[in-house]
């Protein structure tokens, strides 16, 4: 478990692909319960330790999650949640060169619990919730693209499940379509960034992950960093 940020109120981790947040069927430990230990023995808490969940991630995805330290904070972060005013920021490799360079996705997405997947439609349909979301490409390889994906509403499985709708699975996502599973395991999502302002002190957090200690994660991410690099060049010169 790494802890990319921490203060009295809200503690950021930056989870492994295969770890799950909250608790579920399985009767794996979760995020939340290795959390409180980490908590208890860092600061040599007498009795039970209070961690309370904002939001999750799916369980194949790797990166950023907030986790709150207080009630207060999580009461607190739980309306910047509800009123949208937390940003995140993923990163996707993906096989296939999406049919826009960059763009926005608006669908409708049905979760059905049989085979716990998501299903899109163009239109919208009963019981379906509209999903819109922004992308873009930052990096490529010979084989492989790196998409910036920004959420406007957030659903189960929802990026996930768009990128699959437009003929771009998520590398190593079998459950939407792509044809082979990741060696490193997980797929290759990552919660790559995330922006608010702190629910108790106000300051402006910002925090990014680190890149993933994979070849593949570390070409595409050096080629989005030389794009900027030139992006900011061609700027200054103008």
């Amino acid at each position: 478990m790494e802890v990319v940020y921490e203060d009295n109120h809200i503690i950021i981790v930056n989870k492994a692909a295969g770890e799950i947040v909250q608790g579920d069927r399985t009767g794996d430990e979760p995020l939340v319960e290795t959390l409180k230990k980490w908590i208890k023995v860092k600061y040599n808490k007498p009795g039970n330790v209070f961690c309370g969940v904002t939001h999750r991630i799916d369980r194949p995805t790797m990166g950023l999650v907030v986790f709150a330290r207080t009630s207060k904070g999580l009461s607190r972060m739980n309306e910047l949640f509800r009123r949208g005013e937390v940003h995140k920021t993923y990163w996707a490799i993906v096989k296939n060169r999406p049919p826009r360079d960059e763009d926005t996705l608006t669908s409708y997405l049905t979760p059905v619990e049989q085979g716990n997947r998501t299903y899109v439609s163009a239109t919208p349909r009963p019981g379906a919730q509209k999903a819109v979301l922004r992308y873009r490409v930052i990096g490529n390889s010979e084989r492989y693209y790196l998409l910036e994906v920004n959420l406007m509403t957030g659903r189960k499985h929802q990026i996930r499940a768009q990128l699959a709708s437009i003929g771009c699975p998520v590398r190593g996502d079998l459950k939407y379509g792509y044809p082979r599973s990741n060696p490193e395991g997980g797929i290759s999502l990552q919660s790559h960034r995330i922006e608010f302002e702190h629910p108790v002190s106000h300051k402006q957090i910002d925090v990014t992950a680190p890149t993933p200690d994979v070849p593949l994660w570390q070409i595409l991410a050096a080629d989005a960093a030389q794009r900027r690099a030139a992006q900011q060049a061609e700027q200054r010169a103008e």
